[in-house]
């Protein structure tokens, strides 16, 4: 598992490889927990990769519902339908029920596209930003991988999605959820891995200016900072950098790009305070 989630680019290690593993083995969603940008989300792209799959992504918010996360109707289509058929002088009240409420007037959210798409991987992203209630829902759907739907019948996963969950810990998700998964906290990666990933995700940037801005971040984070920058900000502060033609990095250019890694006001007035020449003349 580690040796082909590495293939497509994504390094892991050994304890987020076993826990993919179990996941495929038992059948058993993966609940990845921590910061933004620690790779969370691409987790599901590389285990889609891996076994040839489509990603069926659930996009979870504050006040989402299950008719946005699992079906609803073409209210449109089927006031249409109706004027048609009453047009054309259809009056039966079970035959116009059956000609709205047909297949092709539901519409398929992210929960049941996965049902229906089975084998994939279901990417629940950011569980933590919904409520109490659309968790227990959540709960209840991810334990039997069917669906009811009155008007239609049951739907059910000919075979069940593999279930990737992601929190960035805005709340704390209750336990009945997590006794449900494999866990995997997701940490900032050290120096040498990091570089890794910039360098694999990146091989066309200089492998000193890789090298810098990994070691820059590094030290972003030890500072108390309000959001520190994940692995997603440093590939995104290396590409802004090589697309200023840039081989290496220089304290003035580094403090002119810090909003390609820093989100917030505060954070970025810290770092401009940081003696950025002092650590690059640390790596060199």
């Amino acid at each position: 598992m580690r040796a082909a989630l590495e293939e497509t680019g994504y390094l892991v290690d050994e304890g987020l490889a076993i826990a993919c593993f179990l996941a495929l083995r038992l059948r058993r969603p993966v609940f990845c927990e921590g910061d933004a940008g620690t790779g969370k989300t691409a987790l599901a792209s590389a285990l889609a990769e891996v076994l040839d799959a489509p990603v069926v992504r659930l996009q979870c918010h504050e006040g989402i519902d299950a008719s946005q996360a699992l079906y609803d109707w073409d209210f449109p289509r089927q006031l249409l339908r109706l004027r048609a058929s009453e047009a054309a002088g259809v009056t039966d009240p079970e035959k116009l029920e059956g000609a709205l409420y047909d297949r092709r007037y539901l519409l398929a959210r992210p929960l049941l596209r996965a049902l229906e798409s089975a084998p994939c991987v279901l990417l629940v992203d950011e569980i933590d930003r919904a409520d109490d209630e659309f968790e227990a829902f959540l709960l209840e759907l991810l334990s039997d991988f069917a669906v009811t739907i009155p008007e239609l019948g049951t739907v059910r996963a000919e075979a069940p999605p593999l279930v990737v969950l992601t929190s960035n810990r805005t709340r704390e998700v209750h336990d009945a959820l997590k006794r449900r998964c494999l866990y995997h906290w997701f940490d900032h990666p050290d120096f040498g891995r990091e570089l890794a990933i910039v360098r694999r995700r990146l091989p066309e940037v200089t492998a000193r200016l890789a090298e810098q801005v990994t070691a820059l971040v590094q030290e972003l984070r030890r500072q108390d900072l309000m959001k520190p920058p994940g692995v997603a900000e440093t590939i995104d502060w290396v590409r802004a950098l090589d697309a200023l033609g840039a081989s290496e990095v220089d304290p003035s250019l580094a403090t002119a790009t810090l909003g390609s890694v820093l989100k917030y006001r505060e954070d970025a007035e810290r770092a401009r305070g940081l003696d950025f020449a002092a650590v690059l003349a640390g790596r060199g």
